[in-house]
């Protein structure tokens, strides 16, 4: 037996190509800035806890 596929409408469409967009224009650069400056602020954090890094002075 084969199953058959439900045909995508055309609203559908339209709303999974808004989805993407949203994600590529939106959300991924969104998220690239919040992650890299966490990590710069963890190293901040870190380097006022132990002292920067290198050999003791």
């Amino acid at each position: 037996m084969t199953e058959q596929r439900p045909v995508a409408t055309s609203e559908q469409r339209r709303r999974e190509r808004r989805l993407v967009l949203f994600i590529l224009i939106f959300l991924f650069p969104i998220l690239a800035v919040a992650i890299v400056g966490g990590y710069g602020f963890l190293v901040w954090i870190l380097q006022m806890i132990f002292g920067p890094p290198g050999p003791p002075a």
